[in-house]
């Protein structure tokens, strides 16, 4: 089918050819309206639908374990694979996280076995979850006017990463030489909170391996511990920030089949990493913590040579 018999019949349908997913699509001609939509930053070829998956799959697995969420694996992997718009990068990567947290959250509330430590946590979940605004509307009207050029703000955005990641890593090396504090004051926690939020949101991450690294040094909190606590920090953040996102009309597109599929996929790699957890010491979750933040520093170095050069 040629062009103008494609945009005919989605004249007569009523439908535009930028609100189509993909199963839509192969009615008419998937060939050629996967090609335009992936031009825009759309969607993806089916082989790299399932390399998506894939990533959230993995993506999560490690985040369960290891408190991060999955979005600081997530976020880069997609930026270095390069077949979806960025706007579309944070959008998936935040669903698919905010998937995952409200399943594994929501389960460990309702068996009656969570660590998460409502009193102390909640503050911080708060804090986070206005400064993910804030750090949304500084990334909107203070970075991107003045960059048109969409790579150069996820290289900004990569090499901001890689050095938190680095400090993080320096960090949790170290955090047995390190003494730790208790932090009571809901004030206090609330900003902390909301330094974590613009961080994650600035970033599109999440949050993740920053939340563990504040849990270790200001809250003296154990892995584990911090692991569950971190991810109900990352569903309060993820959660506003969806809502303010429908809210705006700054749904990006995407195909909902690609989006569905990240989702469910991060949701089953949950469950996959919470029964891997369960055989794991803490020691044995920080050394995965730590590998997992080298691998995303090296990913960021290769995400910063791409955009850059």
């Amino acid at each position: 089918m040629d062009r103008d018999a494609f945009d005919a019949a989605v004249a007569v349908s009523s439908i535009s050819p930028a609100s189509l997913p993909i199963s839509l699509c192969s009615i008419w001609d998937k060939d050629f309206y996967s090609h335009e939509l992936w031009e825009r930053g759309v969607t993806t070829g089916d082989s790299m639908e399932y390399l998506c998956f894939l990533v959230a799959f993995l993506a999560c697995i490690i985040g369960k374990i290891c408190g991060m969420g999955g979005g600081i694996i997530i976020k880069p992997v997609l930026d270095t694979m390069g077949q979806m718009g960025h706007a579309a990068i944070n959008f998936v990567s935040g669903c698919t996280v905010l998937g995952m947290t409200s399943w594994s959250v929501g389960k460990s509330l309702v068996s009656g076995k969570s660590d998460i430590d409502i009193k102390k946590t909640t503050p911080l979940a708060v804090g986070a979850a206005i400064g993910g605004l804030v750090g949304k509307y500084l990334f909107n009207s203070c970075l991107m006017p003045y960059f048109n050029d969409g790579d150069i703000v996820a290289g900004i955005q990569a090499a901001v990463l890689f050095t938190l990641t680095f400090l993080t890593l320096i960090y949790t090396l170290r955090k047995d030489t390190i003494r730790s504090l208790k932090f009571d004051s809901m004030l206090a926690s609330v900003g902390i909170g909301m330094v974590l939020g613009m961080l994650g949101s600035f970033l599109g991450i999440g949050g993740g391996p920053f939340n563990m690294a504040v849990l270790y040094l200001f809250f003296s909190m154990s892995t584990k511990i911090a692991v569950q606590n971190s991810l109900y920090i990352i569903l309060f953040s993820q959660t506003l920030s969806l809502v303010q996102t429908v809210l705006a009309g700054e749904v990006p597109e995407v195909s909902f089949l690609l989006l569905l599929g990240m989702v469910l996929f991060g949701i089953v790699g949950s469950e996959i990493g919470r029964l891997i957890s369960k055989k794991l010491s803490d020691h044995s979750v920080t050394v995965l913590f730590e590998l997992s933040i080298v691998l995303v520093m090296i990913i960021n170095i290769f995400n910063m040579y791409r955009f850059f050069t």
